[in-house]
């Protein structure tokens, strides 16, 4: 495992731990003990643009691509190229990351 791999236990408690009780069907974080391992793919996208494939290949070192969001907009948050959440980058100890802040429920992706 990489320095950089997070690792379950560095989340504490509020810091994404699982709830030690899920609710009314008696469930518990220790019955997801098995799919701990299972990698997904995680992809935050700060937006899209198009172009053609000799607009590509004129791009070089410095060059500014239009996306199509605005400064401050929620980034998509997917996780195995579903989209889960959207949130908001921040930097943490000099590196980017992302604080999620709206959850999407089945149905509610509309994008």
């Amino acid at each position: 495992m990489a320095d950089n791999d997070l690792k379950l236990d560095e989340f504490g408690a509020g810091e994404g731990a699982l709830p030690e009780d899920s609710g009314e069907d008696g469930r518990s974080a220790a019955d997801l003990v098995t799919v701990f391992d299972v990698p997904v793919a995680i992809s935050a996208v700060l937006g899209k643009s198009s172009m053609t494939v000799a607009q590509l290949l004129q791009l070089t070192q410095g060059s500014i691509l239009e996306l199509d969001r605005k400064v401050g907009e929620a980034i998509d948050i997917y996780v195995n190229n579903r989209l889960v959440a959207r949130g908001e980058v921040v930097i943490v100890d000099e590196r980017l990351g992302v604080t999620m802040t709206e959850i999407i429920k089945d149905g509610d992706a509309a994008v």
